[in-house]
């Protein structure tokens, strides 16, 4: 197959041709704009491209629901011009003809790491993207998780630590995991990207407790055979080792698996197999799908 992928994220678009085993054969990038020009990028790099469908794993909240008036449609996202706006339908009147899969971008790169990368032969697993945002997608039995809208595992709220006295940056939640914990909250809480953090800095111990605690919730909810941790944020390769024991002391022995309670857990909670490609080979997953639909 030849397929069209969009990743559609909130500062910048990245869009692929690939086939149905991942490969990706052309990709570009463009940054996240208004919808109108941002929508005719996307229109410039797939015209003339004879892709036979197209996967868009897209930032939100969106609305999944196929039975939904507003099927298709980003819904309120504080991302400035992009509230209520139909982007499946923008990209369906100009290409009328087309199957479009149509998804969470964290649901997609899911997908993505269970079509291709550390979740293959699984059928459960979830990701979360810690970057900008925080958000999760879970596929639970070999299915992604919908339902009255679909998870907003960024928004959970948390215990503060003690010695943090940050209020939150989330304009809705202020202390959930995503206001205690994406990038800009590390940089309103120290006053510098995390990018210009020294790796032994206080910042990533503090980091990782917030995001074990995370964990620890998911685990006991949703119990998932694998936990991959995304997004910018995870770059930051030391937070590994220090999410793992605090995920451990969280759990003080509670679940007694062999990945959780062992140096097994390495390998239970990881990076992406597909490193920063698994959103759009998400995508890419997403139109396969939606090519056999």
């Amino acid at each position: 197959m030849r397929l069209g992928a969009i990743e559609a994220g909130g500062t910048k678009f990245v869009v692929a041709i690939g086939d149905e085993n991942g490969n990706i054969i052309e990709r570009d990038a463009f940054p996240t704009t208004t919808p109108d020009e941002t929508v005719a990028n996307i229109f410039k790099f797939f015209d003339g491209k004879d892709i036979e469908a197209l996967g868009l794993g897209c930032f939100g909240p969106i609305d999944p629901d196929l039975n939904s008036p507003t099927y298709g449609y980003i819904t309120t996202t504080p991302k400035q011009g992009w509230t209520n706006y139909n982007i499946v339908g923008a990209i369906q009147e100009h290409y009328p003809d087309l199957p479009i899969g149509f998804d969470t971008d964290v649901n997609g790169a899911a997908l993505g790491e269970a079509y291709f990368g550390a979740a293959q032969g699984l059928d459960s697993a979830l990701y979360l993207t810690i970057g900008t945002g925080v958000g999760g997608g879970a596929i639970v039995e070999g299915n992604l998780v919908h339902g009255l809208l679909h998870p907003e595992m960024g928004h959970m709220m948390l215990i503060t630590r003690e010695d943090d006295h940050y209020a939150g940056k989330c304009q809705y939640h202020g202390t959930c995991f995503e206001g205690l914990a994406a990038g800009p909250a590390i940089e309103a809480r120290w006053g510098v990207k995390g990018s210009e953090l020294a790796e032994d800095h206080p910042a990533w111990d503090l980091e990782a407790w917030y995001i074990a605690q995370a964990l620890a919730i998911y685990i006991l909810t949703i119990s998932p055979k694998k936990i991959i941790l995304g997004g910018g944020v995870m770059h930051q390769k030391q937070l590994f080792p220090m999410i793992h024991k605090y995920l451990q002391e969280r759990l003080n022995g509670y679940i007694q698996k062999e990945e959780i309670t062992t140096d097994k857990i390495k390998d239970y909670v990881v990076y992406p197999g597909l490193g920063d490609n698994a959103g759009v080979c998400g995508a890419l997953a997403l139109a396969k799908m939606a090519k056999q639909r």
